[in-house]
């Protein structure tokens, strides 16, 4: 099970040039994609779905972006405001539920077979 975020991908967002953060973004990384997995219901064993790869990326950075202000709902000092999300997937959230409900498998019923040459019969050898 690869990770639909790359290290890379990350810093570059972030703007960061150092490795001074990694082990810390590695962290928000994989909590991210367990999070996101959860959420779309993909076992461990299926690939990340490509069509929904921008979700944990994006949610990635807002994860870090809130550091050292964790829970915090609104904020303002002198003209400035800040204001966080109840939950880091809200706006995706529309996204997840269209992608899952395609996803869906539709029945039409089932089938059974029955093999005639089974059973039923009550021939004696004689």
């Amino acid at each position: 099970m690869g990770s639909p975020v790359s290290l890379d991908e990350l810093k570059t967002m972030l703007q960061l040039k150092t490795a001074s953060m990694d082990n810390l973004l590695n962290l928000i990384i994989k909590n991210t994609t367990v999070q996101t997995r959860f959420k779309l219901g993909l076992s461990s064993e299926e690939d990340f779905p490509t069509d929904l790869s921008y979700i944990p990326l994006e949610v990635c950075v807002r994860r870090y972006n809130r550091l050292k202000n964790e829970g915090m709902s609104s904020y303002s000092q002198e003209g400035e405001s800040i204001t966080f999300d109840n939950t880091d997937f809200d706006d995706f959230l529309d996204d997840i539920a269209e992608w899952r409900k395609k996803r869906e498998v539709k029945t039409l019923g089932h089938v059974q077979f029955v093999n005639p040459y089974e059973g039923g019969t009550n021939h004696e050898n004689g």
